[in-house]
């Protein structure tokens, strides 16, 4: 019993993390139905501009966290306006294509200029722990579920209680009509990129402290994990983002506790196969119908 109760800490630590990546996804989904697969990248920039803030900035664990949100917030806007605004009203097909390839221009501009080797991250929060039998809970996994909380508080508030939030869902159900009512789309699609890109940005931050780890490429695995826990919470829908990460991440803890951990990243693709053909809106998502 105490080994189930550990995993589940530990799942929830890890799933927080993917909650907060996933959320980035199921945003511009909903906004303007893009599957960005760059946004894992974003989340591993996120890491760096922590790891370079606490390293040497000599900043704490939430400043360091605030200067990679708004850092990795303002390069999703770029990413928005250059990459994906003039394909948006092209197929599908050709703004995915464009997502991997933003994807990979990210991975190795950012090997170029800090190489392609892991990186140790610093040592910013107490390592102390509290035993509950023995059932271990430090305080990196305190601050991570903590601040994934927090920032999941704050992004229902922004989506339900703001104009910007209004605005959002408004473009989401039908951008022609919001541009007649009045709402500036651009601007819209622009601050859904910012928001969701702050939130991975935050998950990198998370993720270095959690795993104490930092490369180049760590965007690729993670990333696609956050994108299956927003296809099985219901591609577009938030709380389904949240519900989506924890589970994926709980997933794979009881995977790596009970079974081999060699076999946890494909008991998650092997999931999200499951999920496809039993119900392939997700577990919040709705049903629509294409008109050909």
């Amino acid at each position: 019993m105490e080994q189930f109760l550990q995993q589940v800490v530990n799942g929830i630590s890890l799933g927080s993390i993917y909650a907060l990546i996933a959320l980035g996804y199921t945003m511009v989904y909903g906004i303007i139905k893009l599957i960005n697969f760059a946004h894992g990248d974003v989340y591993m920039i996120g890491a760096f501009v922590g790891f370079a803030a606490i390293t040497y900035g000599k900043m704490g664990f939430f400043p360091a966290l605030l200067v990679a949100m708004i850092s990795c917030a303002i390069i999703g806007v770029v990413i928005e306006k250059v990459a994906y605004k003039p394909l948006r009203n092209s197929t599908r097909i050709a703004a995915l294509i464009t997502a991997i390839g933003v994807s990979l221009f990210l991975e190795y501009v950012m090997m170029f200029f800090v190489g392609a080797e892991v990186r140790s991250y610093p040592k910013v929060l107490t390592e102390k722990a509290f035993h509950l039998g023995s059932v271990v809970i430090n305080m990196q996994q305190i601050y991570i579920v903590l601040t994934a909380i927090a920032l999941m508080i704050l992004l229902q508030f922004i989506v339900h209680k703001t104009k910007t939030g209004k605005a959002m869902r408004a473009v989401s159900i039908d951008p022609d009509a919001a541009q007649l009512m009045g709402i500036k789309v651009d601007s819209t699609i622009s601050y859904t990129f910012a928001i969701g890109s702050a939130f991975a940005g935050a998950a990198g931050v998370l993720v270095g402290i959690y795993y104490n780890s930092i490369d180049p490429l760590m965007g690729i695995l993670p990333g696609l994990k956050a994108f299956v826990a927003a296809v099985f919470g219901g591609i577009g829908s938030i709380p389904g983002a949240m519900i989506g990460g924890l589970t994926i991440g709980t997933m794979e803890t009881f995977v790596s506790g009970y079974g081999n951990s060699m076999y946890r990243d494909a008991a998650v693709f092997l999931f999200l196969i499951v999920i496809l053909i039993i119900k392939p809106s997700g577990l919040l998502g709705k049903n629509t119908r294409e008109k050909v």
